[in-house]
């Protein structure tokens, strides 16, 4: 239902458009077929005057040029008051009649033309805004959703709390553990919706000389305790490389791809991170030996709230499908790209490009 009202939304707005770009295009072409008209009319009616006048100057004997003046004040004495014959005025009645029929079929058929052009234009025109728009309220919807469930928790565990009368010390600490938590997480929420919001926008970046071997292992050492509660090793390969990028962001790009590749691994894993160059690319990559991606969804990974696998969506990971749309958001702002290739059962691996700095 909410599908059928979009398009009507979306097919009544098309229509519209499509009417004021007819209107425009024919009132510019009415305007032009007015012109044309008084023009050509002029130049035969001028054409029939010479052709009269040329007539009856061999009549009386009269040479005259081959360009002259129809002025009266130009012509010859004996020129002078000559009265059009009925047959010149009903030739150029009939000229002008033709004129006039070619070109209300010339604007007939441009109407049509210009019909189906414009209904074309216009929902190229619209697209954009109509995917913007529901790609919006998606994203009001899914940040809703998610905001939500931590709320519910925290509200709920606060009820509980004040609904006990005889609370010892440490279940009123258990409470306002299991509460910071939750705050937690709603605020590294609102941080990402802010930062991925900043980004879409096209904020400027306060860029500089990265090394990118001393980002990695900045990335790689935050990211050390976390691995190493499920004993997954994390090889750093990667050697010394220069890029121009915000420091902060390229870090954050990299905890964000640790992190999810962490999430995903099962115990005793291991996470490769390399480097190569190809022209005036910086090429990183990043392989896990995780639960992989099944390819139905490797297209989505990448939208905002899309949450790919099982383990997500029976709540047994934490996260918020805000990670890979910000990571890729970031690298898509210093100009680079990502790409993801992934196995069932065997891994994934993200093949990042970004430019480098130039010698």
């Amino acid at each position: 239902m909410m599908n059928f009202k979009r398009t009507e939304k979306f097919q009544s707005a098309r229509v519209r458009l499509t009417a004021w770009y007819l209107v425009i295009i024919m009132l510019v072409s009415l305007f032009f077929s007015l012109m044309i008209y008084l023009g050509v009319s002029r130049e035969f009616e001028r054409g029939f005057r010479r052709a009269e006048l040329r007539l009856h100057a061999e009549e009386l004997g009269v040479l005259l040029p081959r360009r002259f003046s129809i002025q009266p004040e130009d012509l010859r004495p004996e020129l002078r008051g000559l009265q059009p014959r009925i047959f010149f005025i009903e030739d150029l009645v009939d000229a002008r009649k033709g004129i006039l029929i070619r070109l209300m079929m010339i604007n007939g058929v441009i109407l049509v033309v210009s019909a189906a052009a414009s209904y074309l234009m216009a929902g190229r025109t619209l697209a954009p805004l109509e995917k913007s728009m529901e790609e919006q309220k998606r994203f009001v919807a899914d940040a809703s959703h998610e905001l939500r469930t931590p709320l519910t928790a925290l509200k709920t565990s606060i009820e509980v709390a004040l609904r006990e009368k005889n609370i010892s010390e440490s279940q009123a600490r258990g409470i306002l553990k299991d509460s910071l938590g939750d705050v937690d997480k709603l605020s590294h929420l609102s941080t990402q919706l802010l930062h991925l919001s900043r980004l879409q926008q096209g904020a400027p970046l306060k860029v500089s000389t990265v090394d990118i071997a001393q980002v990695v292992r900045d990335a790689v050492k935050k990211m050390t305790p976390l691995a190493k509660q499920k004993k997954i090793v994390i090889r750093n390969e990667v050697t010394a490389g220069s890029i121009k990028a915000e420091p902060g962001q390229i870090e954050e790009m990299l905890t964000i791809f640790l992190d999810n590749a962490i999430k995903f691994t099962p115990d005793k894993g291991t996470i490769t991170l390399q480097s190569s160059t190809e022209k005036k690319n910086l090429i990183l990559t990043i392989r896990d030996t995780g639960i992989g991606i099944p390819e139905k969804h490797l297209p989505k990974i990448f939208d905002r709230f899309y949450r790919a696998d099982s383990a997500r969506e029976k709540g047994t990971i934490d996260g918020f499908g805000l990670g890979l749309s910000l990571a890729k958001q970031i690298i898509e702002a210093h100009g680079g790209s990502v790409r993801v290739e992934s196995t069932v059962g065997k891994g994934t691996m993200f093949t990042i490009r970004v430019p480098r700095k130039q010698p």
